[in-house]
């Protein structure tokens, strides 16, 4: 992970953090959705999304979103390398093979990213 999105990722994961400890539950959801964007294509971080997730669906006793999230923390372990699809939230209420629209200023910062690995 180069250092913008690292740190991008991190900034959500503190928002989502922040909203949680608020029970803003809806905003911290959607950090973690924007975090599980950047996160895809890294193993570790792709799986640490998704059991934020679960951690967050198990306070909202969500139980679609914990057994949701159970099966996609194993499979980002797995498949992250291999293929994701862009742009998928990673909530249990959507499919995992879903491609869905990237917000821009995520966009952004994956194309940055791959500028980055090409001129390494």
């Amino acid at each position: 992970m180069n250092n913008e999105l690292k740190m991008s990722y991190q900034a959500e994961l503190a928002a989502a953090a922040d909203a949680a400890h608020q029970s803003d539950f809806t905003t911290a959801f959607s950090h973690l959705e924007r975090a599980h964007i950047l996160s895809q294509k890294f193993a570790f971080a792709h799986a640490a999304t998704h059991l934020r997730m679960l951690r967050l669906g198990w306070r909202t006793r969500d139980a679609r979103e914990i057994f949701g999230q159970l099966t996609r923390a194993a499979a980002a372990l797995v498949f992250s390398r291999i293929w994701v699809p862009l742009g998928n939230t990673g909530r249990a209420s959507v499919s995992p093979f879903e491609p869905m629209h990237v917000p821009e200023d995520l966009a952004n910062i994956l194309k940055s990213t791959k500028r980055d690995n090409r001129s390494s």
